[in-house]
């Protein structure tokens, strides 16, 4: 069997090691339209701050170790077509500039997202950046120690948004954030959380402008010095950073398999497109979300590299059902570590559900334990159907790093747990580690209170 597979970050990436693991001797072909394969961005401030010292290190395979498993790597040659009717796709090779066409009997493509595009007057101008990608990560790389940049804008407060933020503002830039939305954050946390994480930024001269969106970039000599907002905010910026969202890298597709109105590609539990032998996975693609049942759109390493998995085992005969996902996530801003999971207040209505949430504030050790010792406050917040008692979804907030209490909340709303269930779960307790009643117990015995 030939499998064909497109695309080289998380989802192709464990698409081609879950087939090496159940069929070795399958041949597979990889191809990616750059020049490096398997780049994470998701690890990109690791290395902008210095954490990881080599760009090329922000990945998880190299060619020449993939060729020893008997993997065909293809790179800087884009699959620009596909021909399901004689299963061939058509190739162009960015090294030479030939093409070919090459046959498959089952193909994978992970064709990804690209960054949206605002779209404004002045968008052309030098200096305006993405963040996503090899070639983005060395361009801003360079940006950190440009003695020229003082003021940085961010548009955009999603993870990647307050990615960067934090790096320019680490490196001495003054950096303003600029958000359509009126918090910070807004899609990962509730405002309990957003507005400390909003105060921790000014302290460490990171201004906030919520609520407006970008009008227009203005520039001299070509290069851009000055962010308008719809408010008429005028913002100096050396360096513009965009990351206001991504928009499914699908137009290519459109007429040969099934999209949905948004250009994301539909596909079953399976991940089956309407051509059976075509699988797609990744961030062009819409993930079953488990609070609701129903799809949903989630761009997280994690789910792409699920639906690798799943998309192999199915394409090698095995039947494999996509696991639905509670879109956990986690992220740190300067000294705070926070992590969020499922149905938030703040995204409720984009799900129609009915919830309610208990928030809870203690220490993340005993309270005898000081403060330089491992102790700190945690901010915790649960939130459930107050009809069933089912759990929704958690955030949870402090210094010290209580991060995987989601998993725990991601595994208790995969398994429908009531907050009757959670109450009282039974989780280790040693002063040294964690509290006599770990946090999550101590909400959901609050919640059991506001339900009466």
């Amino acid at each position: 069997m030939k499998v064909i597979v497109l695309g080289s970050s998380h989802g192709g990436y464990e698409a081609v090691r879950q087939i090496l693991l159940d069929k070795p001797d399958t041949e597979i072909q990889w191809y990616e339209k750059g020049d490096f394969i398997s780049f994470l961005s998701c690890g990109m401030q690791l290395y902008l701050e210095g954490v990881v010292k080599h760009v090329n290190d922000v990945s998880y395979a190299k060619p020449d170790q993939m060729h020893k498993e008997g993997v065909d790597v293809f790179v800087q040659q884009e699959i620009n077509s596909i021909d399901p009717a004689n299963h061939s796709v058509h190739v162009l090779n960015h090294n030479d500039g030939s093409e070919r066409d090459e046959h498959y009997d089952k193909l994978i493509i992970s064709p990804g997202a690209n960054p949206a595009t605002l779209g404004v007057k002045g968008e052309d101008l030098q200096n305006i950046y993405k963040m996503r990608g090899r070639d983005w990560a060395i361009k801003l790389k360079e940006k950190t120690v440009d003695h020229n940049v003082k003021n940085v804008a961010v548009i955009g407060s999603g993870y990647i948004g307050i990615e960067a933020a934090e790096v320019f503002a680490k490196a001495g830039m003054h950096v303003s954030i600029v958000e359509h939305n009126e918090r910070l954050l807004g899609a990962y946390l509730d405002k309990e959380f957003t507005d400390t994480l909003t105060n921790v930024m000014k302290d460490h001269n990171v201004d906030f402008y919520g609520n407006q969106g970008v009008t227009e970039y203005r520039g001299e000599d070509g290069k851009v010095n000055t962010v308008v907002t719809a408010k008429g905010n005028e913002i100096p910026a050396d360096l513009v950073i965009e990351a206001a969202g991504i928009r499914p890298n699908t137009e290519w597709l459109n007429d040969v398999i099934d999209l949905d109105d948004h250009g994301f590609i539909k596909n079953n539990e399976y991940m089956q497109t309407s051509e059976p032998d075509i699988y797609a996975i990744g961030d062009a693609t819409l993930v079953p979300f488990a609070p609701t049942g129903e799809k949903a759109v989630i761009a997280l390493a994690t789910n792409a590299r699920r639906e690798g998995r799943t998309a192999a085992m199915n394409a090698l005969g095995q039947e494999h059902k996509m696991v639905p996902v509670s879109g956990s996530s986690a992220l740190s801003v300067f000294d705070y570590k926070f992590a969020s999971t499922g149905i938030k207040e703040g995204t409720a209505s984009r799900f129609d559900v009915k919830t309610q949430s208990t928030t809870v504030t203690d220490t993340f050790r005993p309270a005898f334990v000081p403060d330089d010792a491992g102790n700190a406050k945690v901010l915790f917040k649960l939130t459930y159907n107050p009809d069933t008692h089912e759990i929704l979804g958690g955030q949870v907030m402090s210094k010290q790093d209580a991060t995987q209490n989601m998993n725990t909340i991601s595994l208790a709303i995969q398994a429908h747990m009531k907050v009757e269930d959670l109450a009282y779960a039974d989780f280790f307790f040693q002063p040294g580690f964690d509290r006599p009643w770990n946090i999550m117990n101590v909400a959901a015995q609050q919640a059991l209170k506001d339900l009466k």
